[in-house]
């Protein structure tokens, strides 16, 4: 696989910013040039990677399935078991418990919030206006010592604990190759309620003429985070009809 070169529009545009003032668009514009073009992106039905997330000084093997019709979910190899997470057949949200190894659903709430992402496959920033969102180009700011531009990005607003809040969040773009490498939003729940979430993303690779990134980190900003390094990425991958729902019994291994 090929990886990332900087395209002749993008090093035009790099050497022209400093005459004209960038917009959102103008930089999205030039992001989906260069990893493959909108209308290929567009194209997309379906996506499967395999990959190993690094946690605890352990290398877990997992699976992560996502299709144009949001449908989802990631499959954990742990131990002999398989292990299934955010699974989202379309209208049910559900996970198998780690300490019991049953299926559970997830409360109203989540699953509302979890299916007003379900339209952002395979890039939120597709068709961004007819959504609903909006973007800004907040300037420049380094981000691991690369100069990127900040482009906040406002998505339709979620529930949290009774209550309607913005789903805010903020994309780092290289400034040389306009591609994301970092992926910032506020912790709304849970233990790290008020915290900014971080995603990093780099060695992007090029699979059937699309580029992705094939190394991540996920964690809080300014503490380390578990890496995930992808071994491979399938486009229109062929599923199972069954393979999204939820399952009435969870038979133990004998």
């Amino acid at each position: 696989m090929k990886t990332l070169k900087i395209s002749l529009a993008a090093l035009l545009i790099s050497f022209l910013a400093p005459l004209q003032a960038q917009t959102a668009d103008d930089i999205l514009a030039n992001y989906f040039e260069n990893i493959g073009g909108l209308e290929k992106m567009k194209s997309i039905k379906g996506v499967k990677m395999t990959a190993k997330v690094s946690q605890g000084g352990m290398e877990i093997p997992l699976e992560i399935l996502q299709l144009n019709d949001g449908r989802q979910m990631t499959v954990i190899n742990f131990q002999g078991k398989e292990i299934k997470q955010g699974v989202f057949d379309g209208n049910t949200l559900w996970s198998h418990n780690f300490m019991t190894m049953k299926a559970e659903k997830s409360d109203a709430e989540a699953t509302a919030n979890f299916k007003l992402n379900s339209n952002d496959f395979p890039d939120s920033f597709i068709n961004y206006k007819e959504k609903g969102y909006t973007v800004e180009l907040m300037g420049k700011e380094t981000i691991d010592g690369a100069e990127t531009y900040k482009i906040k990005l406002v998505k339709e607003p979620i529930m949290v604990d009774g209550k309607q809040e913005e789903d805010v969040s903020f994309y780092f773009f290289d400034s040389e190759n306009f591609v994301p490498i970092a992926v910032q939003s506020e912790v709304k729940s849970g233990p790290g309620k008020g915290m900014t979430s971080e995603v990093t993303m780099s060695d992007y690779q090029e699979v059937d003429g699309i580029y992705f990134p094939f190394s991540m980190t996920q964690g809080v900003k300014g503490q380390p985070g578990s890496p995930l390094t992808i071994e491979s990425i399938v486009l229109n991958p062929t599923v199972e009809d069954g393979a999204f729902a939820f399952p009435d019994e969870i038979k133990e291994d004998k």
